[in-house]
């Protein structure tokens, strides 16, 4: 009976030894992999944090408190008084018109032009996407004169619409460069079997091209939406009535009149990136499947 038992232990000691050895080595890199993005996480969120806490103080806490105190009461109040005295709402829906006539509008216009460089045979193709990408290298700050004048030639000065074309040209080269790469990838196989079923150069284009495309279109519906709500340079440069103002120039008009005001500025600064945020929940799940998609040699 004791030499079963010894026996038996032995068996159970060699099995567990045996299981040990299989075990996967603990996978460091992964941990710190891990570590780094909660690091990473951690001081992309601190901003925001601070900025909310000082958006709900009044001013006796915002002298009186730390920077990560919690307020004594929270006051709401800042945010109805920045509504009113930024005017958000005018600025704001300015902003919103501009971006969505001005992203779906572009995006249309470089799919269609990354559409026809890529997939259909004409000479120097290759030239017409150099000087797309070219295009895209122009710095707009070299460019603020001469728009102006050009705008104020046209009577577009201090309009909407004076904005949103010069947004559409130094826009659509980096989409249409991006988009190339990403038509390029397209088997060619598709485009013959749509065309020996009788379908037509825009029915492959806008029934079989396009929607393989959207993971790309929605990472540059993103990129390209925060780019114009944030647009500063050319809007401060072409508008001139506070009517026509978008956010970027209602915040820095906030800012110089009610810098001391360190509540309600923050709330205001935090209620004009909302917009960009719902934009960014809502096609989040295509941006890092389509944000690399241009990338592919063509």
């Amino acid at each position: 009976m004791a030499a079963t038992t010894v026996t038996t232990a032995h068996a159970a000691r060699t099995h567990l030894g045996r299981e040990a050895g299989r075990r996967k080595p603990r996978d460091w890199v992964g941990i710190g992999l891990w570590i780094a993005l909660l690091l990473s996480a951690l001081a992309w969120a601190m901003p925001f944090i601070f900025m909310f806490l000082t958006s709900v103080k009044s001013k006796a806490d915002i002298n009186a408190l730390s920077t990560w105190d919690l307020p004594t009461t929270f006051l709401w109040a800042n945010y109805a008084d920045a509504i009113d005295t930024g005017n958000l709402w005018e600025t704001g829906a300015n902003s919103l018109l501009i971006a969505l006539v001005k992203v779906p509008l572009g995006l249309l216009l470089a799919s269609g032009a990354a559409f026809a460089l890529a997939r259909l045979r004409f000479r120097h193709h290759k030239v017409v996407l150099g000087l797309f990408v070219v295009g895209s290298m122009v710095p707009i700050q070299v460019a603020l004169g001469p728009l102006f004048n050009t705008m104020l030639r046209l009577d577009l000065l201090d309009s909407r619409a004076g904005l949103i074309l010069p947004y559409l040209a130094f826009g659509i080269p980096y989409q249409v460069f991006m988009l190339y790469g990403f038509f390029k990838a397209i088997p060619d196989e598709l485009d013959e079997s749509a065309r020996i079923d009788g379908a037509s150069t825009f029915r492959v284009f806008w029934q079989i091209c396009l929607p393989l495309a959207r993971p790309a279109l929605a990472a540059l519906f993103i990129l390209d939406f925060v780019a114009t709500w944030n647009e500063y340079a050319m809007a401060t440069t072409l508008l001139q009535s506070q009517s026509n103002w978008t956010i970027p120039l209602a915040v820095q008009s906030f800012s110089s009149q009610h810098a001391t005001d360190y509540g309600s500025l923050n709330a205001f600064i935090i209620m004009s990136a909302v917009p960009v945020l719902i934009v960014y929940l809502m096609f989040q799940r295509y941006f890092v499947q389509g944000a690399f998609a241009g990338a592919v040699k063509g």
